[in-house]
């Protein structure tokens, strides 16, 4: 079992779906895990929810595309914990529509929370892990984003963006030993995919070679291991949850 012991991690937009999962892994590998999203109520009830079985829990409200919300947040998190070591870029929103029909403001908006949102949040804790010379940044980005999709050109440049963005985080930051990689899930059941038709489902099914869907807790288990020491030597890259489907 990896071991994130007083290890203090951020998770943006993770009231529900896959950053839940993600800050439900981290808190059972005994990190103090701070749930982050942009909702007052929904934060209390995800932190409610695990401080069931996880005492190390904690929430603030946080809105990613506000410098002065993620400035405020984070500083609530370094007076009451003193470090930050790891955090997942998860927020993410969808607004989905053809090119010719897409509004610039569903394209703003797309962009904003999934690609401008990563990035401040990893400039304000670039401060903060160089002082400590030390830190792991995990983006949770998409198949997407690497293969595109109709319908999607915003969600598909936001997270083709946030691969790009990795990378130059990886090696600006690399020689103070902080890492930084990036997650792209295929097709995971939550709330997002939760509005499909059950035919569109079992059709993206036939598409991906392990024929079903992933859970939250796939991609979980990965950024678990990805925030450990035990992946010390990695940083700069991209894993896809999948099933297979990109190979």
């Amino acid at each position: 079992m990896f071991n994130l012991e007083n290890k203090v991690a951020i998770i943006t937009g993770s009231a529900q779906g896959i950053g839940f999962a993600i800050a439900e892994k981290l808190s059972e590998s005994g990190a103090i895990t701070i749930i982050t999203d942009i909702n007052q109520e929904m934060v209390e009830k995800a932190v409610q929810k695990l401080a069931e079985k996880c005492s190390r829990i904690d929430g603030f409200v946080m809105n990613v595309t506000d410098a002065d919300s993620i400035e405020n947040c984070f500083k609530n998190v370094i007076n009451k914990y003193k470090t930050i070591d790891i955090l997942i870029n998860n927020a993410g929103i969808t607004k989905d529509n053809l090119i010719m029909r897409m509004s610039e403001q569903d394209w703003d908006a797309v962009i904003n929370v999934n690609l401008k949102g990563t990035f401040l949040c990893t400039k304000k804790v670039s401060r903060i892990m160089l002082n400590q010379k030390s830190g792991s940044i995990i983006n949770i980005a998409s198949v997407i984003g690497i293969m595109g999709n109709a319908a999607q050109a915003n969600y598909a440049a936001s997270k083709g963006g946030i691969l790009a963005l990795t990378k130059s985080t990886a090696k600006e930051f690399a020689s103070r030993g902080i890492r930084c990689n990036a997650v792209a899930p295929g097709f995971i059941e939550t709330e997002m995919t939760s509005v499909l038709d059950e035919k569109v489902i079992e059709e993206y099914a036939k598409a991906i070679p392990l024929k079903r869907m992933g859970k939250p807790i796939d991609v979980a288990n990965l950024c678990l291991f990805l925030a450990s020491d035990e992946s010390s030597y990695i940083t700069g890259q991209t894993f896809n949850v999948d099933g297979g489907l990109i190979m």
